[in-house]
C-alpha cells in the first residue's frame, strides 16, 4: 500500500486553494496527484458498501467527488477534514445515483442514466442505500456531530484519532459518539424496514 502523502503538504496546497487563480489551477492539479490514491480507497470502501465489486466505477466517483471538492470556495482545515468532505461528496454521488435506481424501480419516468453510472449501486441495493441516508439525515437533526462521526469512520473509513482531527474534538468524543450513533441508526434502519410495505 502507498505512503500517505505528508499531511502538511496536502494542507499547503488546501491552503492554495484559496489563492489567486493561477495558483488555484496549480494546486488543484498537485493536490488531485498527492490525494488521487486515498481518494481511490475512499471510493473502493463506498462501492464495498453496495455492490460488493470494489473495482467496478471507482475511478468515475473519484472523479465526479472531486470535482465537488475543488469546485467551489471551499476551505478545508487539514488533510483529515479534506477527506471527511471527501468521502461525504462520494456518499453524496451514490446518493443521487440510488434515488434515481429505487425510483426507476418504482416506475418512476426518470430518463437513462450515462454508462459511467449504470453499475455505481445496483438496483437491489438501491432502497437500502436511500433508507440509510435518510436515517442519516434524521440523525444529523438530532445529533450533527455524531452524523459527521459516522461519515469519517463508516463511509470514510478513518480511525478514531483521524476523526478527531477532522472534527477537531477528542479522541473520547469521537467514540462516545460513534456508540450511539450506531445503536441510534440501528434502531431507525429497524423500525424503517419493519413498516415498509411488503
Amino acid at each position: 500500500m502507498p505512503a500517505s502523502p505528508d499531511a502538511s503538504d496536502v494542507t499547503r496546497l488546501l491552503e492554495a486553494l484559496q489563492g489567486d487563480e493561477s495558483a488555484r489551477d496549480e494546486a488543484r492539479e498537485v493536490l488531485y496527484r498527492r490525494v488521487y490514491d486515498e481518494l481511490r480507497r475512499l471510493a473502493r470502501q463506498h462501492r464495498a458498501r453496495w455492490h460488493g465489486n470494489d473495482t467496478l466505477n471507482t475511478t468515475a466517483l473519484v472523479h465526479e467527488a472531486y470535482l465537488k471538492l475543488v469546485g467551489g470556495e471551499r476551505d478545508y482545515a487539514n488533510r483529515a477534514h479534506f477527506l471527511a468532505v471527501a468521502s461525504k461528496a462520494m456518499r453524496y454521488v451514490l446518493y443521487s445515483y440510488a434515488e434515481r435506481q429505487a425510483a426507476q424501480k418504482r416506475g418512476g419516468g426518470t430518463p437513462d442514466l450515462p454508462l459511467d453510472e449504470t453499475i455505481l449501486v445496483p438496483p437491489h441495493r438501491a432502497e437500502a442505500f436511500v433508507a440509510l441516508e435518510e436515517a442519516l439525515a434524521r440523525l444529523e437533526a438530532v445529533d450533527a456531530r455524531a452524523a459527521e462521526v459516522v461519515e469519517c469512520r463508516f463511509f470514510g473509513g478513518l480511525e478514531v484519532e483521524e476523526t478527531a482531527d477532522a472534527l477537531g474534538v477528542s479522541p473520547r468524543t469521537v467514540a462516545r459518539d460513534w456508540s450511539m450513533a450506531r445503536a441510534w441508526l440501528y434502531g431507525e434502519l429497524k423500525r424503517d424496514l419493519l413498516s415498509a410495505p411488503i
